[in-house]
């Protein structure tokens, strides 16, 4: 079961949104700091990640009976719960996540990263992809992400002096969505034995997109039509995980946020669900949600670096 408090059951939201996810808060604004408090039902989860000083012991770090564990000592890892990290699950509180393609999204970053959103949706370029470790293998785990504002602010680009400028404040906030990858839930040793990434995410700027929405069950669960049929077997071993756009506001800054949930056997899990997550968050991914390129130095590098560009090119006009 997904933790309570990373907002109501999954099967009772009306689509995939923030509160529809048990204990992941509503966007709150990302610290600057070196840490931040994520402590037991506060969870700020929008921080930055400070590489380990001391490398993880291969401590045993799954001790405890099924599904729980004592709480963790201090915070190993790369999340940004900072001394909250005391509170987690053994089965959490030990994992790290290293972003793929750092250099890659270095580089855009340090012209201003920019991700086209469209009525229909885009993928995002560079992907996000994330290698884990520390994991217990095995462990049932649920691998998802959210965006977050970055501020309050809308922009504009100024193409004489090539730099974004603050153009007031920020539109209405978009419905918030979490995408959760399609593999899950998996054993932590299936999350670990290879790159997870989300190259199924898709960006929309469509206020009225309803790829969102769960169907939900008299039973109370939700089902992924591809993987089983309720309709002959009246139970469902796996959740209905919504299609993957995420809802932006074009001109507006975001930082997105993977998160890891431990799947709880606990019949009580829900007392325990601030304990059951790990979030990450990497500064060097933050962009800009815009309906066309801004910066031509960006539209410059996604050609070169983006292997779906080799029409451009050769000259050849089709999108990608």
């Amino acid at each position: 079961m997904l933790p309570a408090t990373l907002g109501p059951p999954l099967a009772s939201r009306p689509s995939s949104s923030h509160q529809g996810v048990k204990g992941l808060p509503g966007p709150p604004t990302p610290s600057r700091g070196e840490g931040c408090d994520g402590a037991a039902g506060g969870a700020h989860l929008g921080c930055r990640i400070r590489p380990l000083a001391t490398p993880l012991p291969p401590s045993a770090a799954f001790l405890g009976g099924p599904g729980e564990g004592p709480p963790c000592g201090t915070g190993f890892g790369w999340a940004g719960e900072g001394p909250g990290t005391s509170s987690k699950n053994r089965r959490v509180c030990h994992a790290t996540a290293r972003l793929e393609m750092g250099s890659l999204w270095e580089e855009f970053n340090r012209l201003g990263t920019e991700m086209i959103v469209t009525k229909a949706g885009r993928r995002m370029f560079p992907t996000f992809q994330v290698k884990l470790s520390g994991l217990d293998p095995l462990a049932d785990y649920v691998l998802l992400m959210d965006f977050i504002p970055l501020d309050d602010k809308r922009y504009r680009y100024a193409f004489h002096s090539s730099s974004w400028l603050a153009a007031g404040r920020a539109d209405p906030a978009a419905p918030g969505r979490v995408h959760f990858h399609p593999d899950s839930p998996a054993k932590g040793a299936q999350w670990m034995r290879q790159i997870v990434s989300f190259d199924k995410l898709k960006l929309t700027n469509n206020l009225l997109d309803d790829n969102g929405h769960v169907r939900t069950y008299p039973w109370g669960g939700q089902c992924r039509r591809t993987r089983c049929a309720p309709a002959r077997s009246g139970s469902c071993p796996l959740p209905l995980f919504p299609p993957p756009q995420i809802i932006l506001n074009s001109m507006h800054r975001y930082q997105p946020r993977f998160h890891v949930v431990f799947v709880d056997p606990r019949r009580d899990s829900e007392r325990f669900a601030h304990q059951n997550f790990k979030s990450f968050s990497f500064p060097e991914t933050q962009f800009m949600a815009v309906t066309a390129y801004q910066n031509h130095r960006i539209t410059q590098l996604k050609i070169a670096s983006n292997p779906f560009a080799k029409g451009f090119r050769d000259g050849d006009p089709e999108p990608w």
